[in-house]
């Protein structure tokens, strides 16, 4: 590996351990407790399962590192990196199966993903930035303004398609969304862009008349292209812990989510919601973000993610 690609890795390490930081001080301080009393006792595990549901990781998934703790090879010596190993390689055992690259098909021209989530989950920047990504790996790239109601949305993803050497489809604030994502699939047909990413509407998942016309846009693509979209991406705001749970049932079932993107994990102690979503729907996980820099959407790890989560050195 060359230099620039250590920095690089060393510089995405530093930022998720930072972006999970939150999260594994508190699991830390449960675990510091096993110091002070230098035995891994009945009380203490059910302290450790209490702080690992506390962080969102999910009764399932804390009940398991529990039961690994209590059955373990563990002696009244262990030390807190023993703990933690021991909770990152459960955690990573359920992530291990969910942790999946987004493939673009090349035979599938344009490659249409739907891009869809709650309102400030942070879909118009993951788009900018997994733009910037398609077209740093030399694809071309159409971004469509299916954010209709707000115009700073259209205006957001300009500058993205601006900066990123991406072509741009809009039309006027509070014009019809399926309307457009119709002109825009057409549109990139005709000029073979390689991916169309379609931005659309923050939708709050208990808004039906929201979610049917995210149902309406699906269905007017197909008249275009009948086997779009090829996928569909979730982007979850990780700092609003369990009710992403409700998110990714909601939207799964309305237009069949195929991989998740979890962002803001920068600002929050609820990083472990990811884990209880791996265990309760087996999404793919494709990316996650912990910053607003366009090298902050990274390929999801499970392995990594499992240790910063933990606290554990990479």
């Amino acid at each position: 590996m060359d230099d620039s690609a250590t920095k690089t890795t060393g510089n995405w390490w530093q930022r998720l351990t930072g972006g999970l930081k939150k999260s594994s001080s508190a699991l830390g301080s449960a675990i510091a407790h096993v110091v002070a009393k230098r035995q891994l006792d009945a009380a203490t595990i059910d302290e450790i399962e209490d702080e690992l549901v506390r962080a969102d990781l999910g009764a399932e998934t804390a009940g398991r590192i529990a039961t690994e703790l209590r059955y373990g090879r563990f002696d009244a010596g262990i030390t807190p990196d023993e703990i933690k190993a021991a909770v990152a390689a459960e955690v990573e055992k359920v992530l291990a199966g969910v942790a999946q690259p987004l493939t673009i098909d090349p035979a599938l021209k344009p490659f249409v993903i739907l891009v869809a989530g709650v309102n400030g989950s942070g879909k118009t920047t993951t788009i900018g930035k997994l733009a910037a990504k398609l077209r740093a790996e030399g694809r071309t790239v159409m971004l469509a303004a299916g954010d209709t109601f707000r115009a700073a949305a259209i205006d957001q993803l300009k500058i993205w398609a601006e900066r990123s050497g991406a072509s741009f489809i809009a039309r006027e604030a509070g014009a019809d969304a399926a309307g457009l994502v119709y002109e825009a699939v057409e549109a990139a047909k005709q000029k073979n862009v390689d991916v169309l990413l379609i931005d659309t509407a923050g939708r709050l998942q208990n808004r039906t008349e929201l979610m049917g016309e995210l149902e309406k846009v699906v269905r007017v693509m197909k008249k275009v292209e009948p086997s779009a979209p090829h996928a569909v991406l979730l982007v979850l705001d990780a700092t609003v812990g369990q009710n992403a749970l409700s998110q990714v049932e909601i939207f799964g079932k309305l237009v069949g989510v195929t991989g998740l993107v979890m962002t803001k994990l920068d600002g929050t102690a609820r990083g472990g919601i990811l884990v209880a979503i791996a265990e309760k729907f087996k999404v793919p996980v494709h990316f996650i973000g912990v910053g607003e820099g366009v090298d902050d959407l990274a390929p999801f790890s499970a392995h990594d993610f499992a240790r910063a989560l933990a606290g554990l050195d990479s």
